[in-house]
């Protein structure tokens, strides 16, 4: 953790010092996005896909292939026959995170731009019981926990100020008794600020 916070930091610092050099030219996009949420390795003994909705900022100083992304992100996932019988309904998972983002070097030509990012966050995962359940006595329970975020996405740029993406990424949450793990594939559009 103690990593992660100084090299957020040191990209801080990195950012601030190129955004006094080429201020008009930094790239600043905000976002919207939407998709499939899957859950992976023991997450899905209990829950099936589910969607999700994301909002996105972006900082990409001008003279360099590193940024900085920060999103926020809801997601909804069904309880499969399993969580069902567990007496679970639905997880809803809301989280805040900040990511590095490098993009790979394209001509001004290309209107593709492949990334990857990472980093972590904030995430708040409750459990919704099903109406047998809560009939029975059984109430919503809820934790908020750090987790970290690794994945890549694709810009296409549409006009000069529009971009469609596409991301996926995967998250592990870290949670007492076992990890949640989940990879939204999200796809939404970019607009510059």
């Amino acid at each position: 953790m103690k990593g992660l916070l100084k090299g957020v930091a040191a990209f801080s610092l990195m950012a601030a010092l190129g955004a006094s050099s080429a201020h008009a030219q930094n790239l600043m996009t905000i976002g919207v996005g939407g998709g499939i949420t899957i859950p992976t390795g023991t997450t899905s003994d209990a829950l099936k896909t589910g969607w999700n909705a994301e909002g996105v900022f972006q900082y990409k100083p001008a003279t360099s292939p590193v940024g900085l992304q920060i999103d926020g992100m809801y997601q909804q996932l069904k309880a499969n026959a399993t969580g069902t019988a567990a007496g679970l309904d639905k997880e809803k998972i809301w989280s805040g995170t900040g990511n590095i983002v490098f993009w790979f070097p394209t001509s001004k030509e290309t209107k593709i731009r492949p990334y990857v990012l990472g980093g972590g966050g904030v995430y708040n995962l409750k459990d919704v019981p099903t109406a047998a359940a809560v009939a029975a006595g059984a109430t919503s329970a809820s934790v908020t926990k750090f987790g970290i975020n690794a994945g890549a996405g694709f810009d296409f740029d549409i006009q000069s100020n529009v971009a469609f993406f596409v991301e996926g990424r995967f998250h592990n949450v870290f949670i007492s008794g076992g990890n949640a793990h989940f990879i939204p594939i999200t796809a939404g559009f970019r607009f510059k600020a």
